[in-house]
């Protein structure tokens, strides 16, 4: 038996202290305390996703905005890149893809706060870390008070606060928070600055923030910090393993910081571990890691579970508000004058594509839909109903928890808690580094006066299981006291539908106050133990619905959905009703409208069933989605020249790292033209081309111009083709591949490394394919 006591009283949030939030009264206000941000009187917990404007066709944003919505995400964080807007000193550009106003009004009609970082620096694998060349040849210090240098970011700011006239929340609009600098770590009189000169120009929000990793010395109380954490770092060196401050994110615990991030900038040398300044602010993120990017040196595989667990991991600590870095893939613009990616040539330590940012992110660099998706989403269901109240909860440590990131053997849980309800958390998922099953797990907590074990009999939690379990939560007006089975949000109506997730193959127990229900109805079994009604025998489903009747005669329902059912699931308002939405293919929700993308499954289920459904699935009505018959067409491939030898490595002098290819060694890149069948591009749905290979790095170019590009570490490159319609049906698709010698100095994941390298090196084009993404919307008859 594993034992933890909360305690009774949990001392209240420091108030007050903090120069941040609206004026108060009003009746949507956000204040912030030590502990968390409310927002209407209501403890609020957003959901941030990065996506980068100015990085995706402006034609594609409202579509990719709705998926972003539709996976759980409530606020869209997104890049100011200088070199972007002013590539040419006094120039400005705010048109097309740049268009930031357009990008905030886009958001604010699909009801999404935003947080614009506005930086001047911002990194985010740009070069330069954002800056114009010209702000480099200045004569001025650039990141500090230098008035020369002040001057050359004023005219930015004014800009940056014309495009967002209108739409700060002073005037309704949607921007809730404004980031100053990144990864700026030993100079917080310059960030106040920044931040007076940003309002001076217009820009205004209720809360300010900055990256406050690498224990960042910011100015007291006038920012909040904001910490990440990632699963894997390209920045790292080429070393044949897993980064060693990785392995902190998988563990919980009250420590926020990594030093990790942006160590590879930095010029001076981390000092001291005391995080006790940070009890005056809330535990929030805006950059835990959707995915990872890859660089030339290293380019490691992130699997969804990657993401999801150190998601719940930050939860169980203490998080209040989630921020994922990528949420939303982009690409890398060419500028007028140069490319734009973060390089060597530009004195970074690491090569990035000069493309392609798609950061294995939940939704990829053309929109699609990954596997990370589905499993936050699982959590930012859940979130939408009770982030408020865990917002409020405190972190409480068992006694046995491990004591340094090398355990591998001890479980890892912990409970967060406000001293009447909580949340118990476990993980048993780190990448790379496989972890054990427990055997004979039950855990016994002491809240609220009384003892609450779950589950009553051992259970073995598997090898890369992370779940939550609800303590003494209510269900209506009834007391779950525990369950087996992870909350899932609630679905609103005259009767509550709670909805719950059965857990890495743990039979589902529900564990009532027998005080405080009268009645169980439903598939299960519902024994009075004491003064406890247990409810056991359930089989996770769609039909695996009850109803409770509470002690004063009001009525919620307990939905229970299996655990792959529970990846399909999302939620939101349609016709008339809040439903929840099972699909094996991704949905967007909107305006009554329900979007079925891809081709797969041919129904969709649908809780409460609509009058529309065509037969039932347990509670649930199915509705017809039928994709397109028949196959896509086949593209075109002709091989136009082999490659030759393969390129010797070359590293750079000051971090030691292999570099890219440059352009002059794509003359021996093995050559293929693509033709797409027109018939393939007659919609305006997304096709991808999707190229199996292996090899050192691609390029794709369309009339001469390069449209994309890979650093190969395994998964198949996608390149969509829609934004590049009418150039791809005129002039072919030409890709070009370089062999992978067997001696590069890169890393990529040992699930994907070539088995053999015949003659020292190995490229292959295992095959080309089109991938349509069709859209079928679906409206209530």
């Amino acid at each position: 038996m594993r034992r933890l006591g909360v305690p009774r009283q949990i001392p209240p949030p420091v108030e007050g202290h903090l120069r941040l939030g609206d004026p108060p009264g009003g009746p949507d206000a956000i204040t912030v305390n030590s502990r968390h941000l409310s927002r209407g009187g209501r403890p609020w917990f957003p959901i941030m996703g990065e996506f980068h404007y100015a990085r995706y066709p402006v034609a594609e944003w409202r579509e990719e905005l709705l998926k972003v919505r539709a996976g759980g995400v409530t606020v869209v964080a997104t890049y100011v890149f200088w070199n972007l807007h002013e590539e040419r000193r006094g120039v400005f550009d705010w048109s097309g893809d740049r268009d930031l106003r357009r990008f905030v009004r886009t958001c604010a009609e699909l009801g999404l706060d935003v947080v614009v970082r506005i930086g001047p620096w911002a990194h985010g694998e740009s070069r330069n870390g954002g800056f114009p060349d010209w702000v480099l040849r200045a004569d001025c210090e650039p990141r500090t008070d230098d008035p020369r240098y002040l001057d050359l970011v004023r005219p930015l700011f004014e800009q940056i606060g014309a495009q967002l006239a209108g739409l700060t929340r002073a005037h309704g609009g949607p921007v809730v928070a404004v980031q100053v600098e990144n990864e700026l770590h030993d100079r917080p009189g310059h960030l106040v600055t920044i931040k007076r000169m940003a309002k001076a120009a217009g820009i205004d929000a209720p809360l300010w923030t900055a990256t406050g990793w690498g224990h960042a010395r910011l100015p007291p109380d006038e920012v909040i910090p904001l910490f990440g954490g990632y699963p894997e770092a390209a920045w790292d060196t080429a070393h044949d393993g897993w980064p060693q401050q990785s392995r902190a994110h998988y563990f919980f615990g009250p420590g926020r910081d990594d030093d990790s991030i942006g160590a590879d900038l930095r010029t001076t040398a981390v000092t001291g571990s005391d995080e006790s300044h940070l009890a005056r602010y809330p535990f929030a993120t805006c950059e835990l890691g959707g995915g990872m990017y890859t660089s030339y040196h290293r380019r490691p595989i992130i699997q969804a579970a990657d993401i999801a667990a150190l998601a719940l991991v930050k939860l169980g600590s203490g998080s209040v508000w989630q921020g994922y870095y990528m949420y939303h893939g982009a690409s890398q613009k060419i500028g007028a004058l140069s490319t734009l990616q973060e390089s060597h040539a530009t004195g970074y330590p690491n090569d990035c594509p000069v493309i392609t940012y798609d950061f294995q992110a939940p939704l990829g660099e053309y929109g699609q839909v990954r596997d990370s998706y589905r499993h936050l989403r699982r959590q930012h269901l859940w979130l939408a109903s009770d982030g408020p109240d865990l917002a409020g909860m405190t972190l409480v440590m068992p006694p046995d928890a491990p004591a340094d990131t090398a355990d591998r053997r001890t479980l890892r849980w912990c409970v967060r808690s406000d001293g009447r309800s909580g949340f118990l958390f476990v993980n048993n998922h780190q990448p790379v580094e496989t972890l054990p099953a427990h055997e004979g797990v039950r855990f016994a907590v002491e809240l609220g006066g009384r003892e609450l074990v779950v589950p009553r009999e051992p259970v073995t939690v598997p090898s890369g299981a992370y779940f939550a379990w609800p303590l003494a939560r209510p269900v209506g007006g009834a007391t779950l006291l525990t369950a087996t089975a992870q909350p899932m949000g609630v679905l609103a109506g005259d009767e509550p539908v709670h909805v719950f997730c059965q857990t890495a193959g743990i039979p589902v127990e529900l564990v009532f106050d027998a005080a405080t229900v009268s009645e169980v109805e439903g598939p299960a079994t519902a024994e009075r133990d004491g003064d406890r009604l247990v409810v056991t025998d359930l089989a996770p489903g769609t039909g695996c619905l009850l109803r409770i009747r509470d002690a004063s005669g009001g009525r919620a329902a307990v939905l229970v959905l299996d655990a792959d059912r529970a990846l399909n699931a999302a939620a939101g308002r349609l016709w008339g009703a809040y439903r929840l939405v099972l699909s094996e293919r991704p949905v967007v929700i909107e305006d009554d409208r329900l979007t079925v993308y891809g081709r797969g499954s041919s129904e969709v289920r649908i809780y409460p069933a609509p009058a529309s459904a065509t037969r039932t699935d347990g509670v649930f009505g199915l509705l017809p989605a039928p994709a397109p018959a028949g196959q896509p067409p086949e593209p075109k491939v002709e091989e136009i020249r082999q490659a030759g030898p393969a390129r010797a490595p070359v590293i750079d002098p000051r971090s030691g790292r292999a570099s890219a290819p440059a352009d002059a060694d794509f003359e021996q890149a093995a050559v293929y033209r693509v033709t797409v069948p027109r018939e393939a591009l007659t919609g305006d749905d997304e096709v991808l081309l999707r190229l199996d290979w292996v090899g050192d790095v691609g390029r794709a170019y369309i009339g001469g111009r390069l449209v994309a590009d890979q650093f190969w570490y395994g998964p198949a490159w996608e390149i969509g083709l829609r934004r590049f319609r009418d150039a791809v049906l005129e002039h072919g698709i030409e890709i070009r591949l370089l062999p992978l010698r067997e001696d590069a100095p890169v890393y990529v994941s040992p699930q994907v490394r070539p088995g053999s390298y015949p003659g020292g090196s190995v490229l292959e084009l295992r095959s080309v394919s089109l991938v349509p993404m069709p859209r079928l919307t679906l409206e209530e008859s």
